[in-house]
């Protein structure tokens, strides 16, 4: 088996002590047990034990995602709608709540933190790229971390919702992109304003020097991005 396959087959097998014992040291090890992979080699390919397993479920709602995005037809949504459908997609892959229930309480523990925010922000650069974004300055940077506050709160409130069919959670999420719209259309009106924009002059002269990581080195690094030095 190759690692990937290792990786997949312990984290079928967590996924059924996670609700009880959470994304924890137990879980692997039952996870270990029942696939009858020899210990060394589990650790080998997840030295984090569940940790990393709590980050391969996140990746697997992700492709689900992006395999929903391939299949259905957004070609007559506005793209605010797609967007929101995206964000819809990637609860919608969740096939246990208490999963990520669990994988909330451990990504909010301080030395774990950083794993959960980049998570997320993996999450939302997939979905900004399927849907076609081509920024590459400081927008590539303010999309993905405005649609993560959407994602976000919409994901808190969603594990909360009992309404029939998550009605409520959809309609928060439409209020959320709905905010982000609102905020788009005020800094387009602030770039039109000739007297803001004289003001801004310089904080739009420093940003402009920001790009978007390049595609190697976003893989590699995540969040971070480049500084263009030129002047």
């Amino acid at each position: 088996m190759t690692d990937p396959d290792i990786k997949a087959k312990l984290l079928d097998a967590a996924k059924m002590h996670v609700p009880f014992d959470g994304w924890s040291e137990d879980a692997f090890q039952a996870a270990i047990r029942d696939t009858g992979i020899e210990p060394g080699l589990a650790r080998a390919v997840c030295p984090r034990g569940a940790v990393d397993l709590a980050l391969a479920y996140h990746a697997e709602g992700d492709a689900l995602m992006l395999e929903r995005l391939t299949t259905e037809d957004l070609s007559q949504l506005r793209f605010r709608d797609r967007v929101a459908a995206a964000v819809r997609y990637r609860l919608e892959a969740v096939d246990d709540k208490e999963l990520v229930r669990r994988g909330m309480t451990l990504f909010s523990l301080p030395m774990y933190a950083a794993d959960g925010a980049k998570a997320v922000w993996g999450t939302c650069d997939l979905i900004w790229t399927a849907l076609g974004d081509t920024s590459d300055d400081v927008n590539w940077y303010t999309k993905r971390a405005t649609l993560s506050g959407v994602y976000s709160t919409t994901l808190l409130y969603w594990l909360g919702d009992d309404s029939p069919g998550h009605e409520a959670t959809w309609a928060f999420l439409d209020r959320r992109i709905d905010n982000v719209m609102s905020f788009e259309k005020l800094k387009a009106q602030m770039r039109d304003n000739k007297v803001l924009s004289g003001l801004m002059a310089g904080p739009l002269r420093v940003f402009g020097k920001v790009r978007a990581p390049q595609a190697q080195r976003r893989q590699q690094a995540g969040m971070p991005g480049r500084w263009n030095r030129q002047a």
